[in-house]
């Protein structure tokens, strides 16, 4: 039986792995470094504060996570045109030249011949650029100022860019997982040739740096992205993950599945406090029976990183994958 380790390495490379990848169980994350500290770190539950780049976070108590609350009055780019004269850019290389033992010793830790190690890079190119204006003026800038998004997108790139280089020559993880959602459930926020002129290249640009380096490349995007499927794979996404059902993934798997995994496919409904053993158990089935015999598919829930928002959720999916796996292939984790 192959290792966790092992069996995405071999599932990656299209050589014979000995069952389907299950949720992050073969990915261990690398806790402490001072990027994420200093980018995300006011994030705390029960309290809004500003960020590094001056958007207004909220984090209610009762909320799962922390969201930017952006209106006409407070963001950051009042207009794009002279978006020199509202953005400060953070210096990460200045603020996070030291403090990098406590994530080195995290490293260290993690048991390397079972796992792969991991960090998490959220808010992409896009996401940063509707955390600086509002969500509409975003999406408006695209169509109707794109030399203007063009110059701000080539310093969120740089930025993402100095972000990366931070974190590969300190601690050098075997893949990155860069978040930046590109649709809503149902369709893209902009046309295919709007990605292509202003996002794709970009995108390139630091997924070569990450490949230069010998570093897996997982993309997240919990969306509806799937006429960027060949892009993202020419680019250098080694892995898609959030893959939603609303996507048609046997179809994606056809087109990219032997050049870029396929990762989520479970819904998210289930992760609900009322949610039942059953009912989840039976989303899981659903989604191991529809795809499991897909080229590139990997079965887990969507999220952009291991766990649930219920506590009794995930143990249950990674459970039945376990099980579809023993079933099928003779083997579990």
């Amino acid at each position: 039986m192959l290792t966790p380790k092992q069996n995405l390495l071999e599932t990656l490379k299209g050589g014979h792995p000995d069952r389907l990848c299950n949720s992050f169980t073969m990915l261990k994350g690398i806790p402490g470094d001072p990027v994420f500290k200093l980018v995300r770190g006011n994030r705390i539950r029960g309290t809004n504060s500003y960020d590094q780049w001056g958007t207004y976070i909220m984090f209610p108590e009762d909320a799962p996570a922390a969201v930017p609350f952006v209106t006409e009055e407070n963001q950051v780019i009042r207009d794009v045109t002279r978006w020199r004269d509202y953005v400060k850019v953070p210096d990460l290389a200045g603020k996070c030249a030291d403090g990098w033992e406590e994530a080195i010793a995290a490293k260290a830790a993690i048991d390397q011949e079972q796992y792969l190690t991991m960090t998490v890079m959220g808010t992409g190119i896009f996401e940063q650029l509707h955390m600086l204006m509002t969500f509409e003026d975003t999406l408006v800038n695209l169509l109707l100022e794109p030399e203007a998004m063009a110059e701000l997108i080539d310093v969120i790139c740089e930025y993402r860019l100095t972000y990366m280089k931070l974190i590969v020559e300190h601690l050098h993880p075997d893949l990155i997982c860069s978040h930046d959602d590109w649709g809503s459930k149902t369709g893209l926020f902009f046309s295919v040739e709007t990605w292509r002129e202003l996002f794709k290249e970009p995108y390139r640009r630091l997924y070569d740096y990450l490949h230069e380096n010998g570093v897996i490349v997982m993309h997240h995007g919990d969306s509806f992205m799937e006429p960027l499927v060949e892009d993202m794979a020419e680019i250098g996404v080694d892995i898609w993950q959030g893959v939603l059902p609303t996507n048609d993934i046997a179809a994606i798997s056809e087109k990219v599945g032997d050049r870029m995994l396929l990762m989520g496919g479970i819904d998210s409904v289930v992760d609900r406090p009322d949610a039942t053993e059953e009912e989840i158990r039976a989303e899981t089935r659903r989604a191991l029976d529809a795809y499991g015999h897909l080229k590139g598919y990997w079965p887990g829930m969507t999220y952009g990183g291991p766990g649930s928002l219920y506590p009794h959720v995930e143990p249950i999916i990674i459970d039945e994958i376990n099980r579809y796996n023993k079933e099928r292939f003779g083997v579990s984790e």
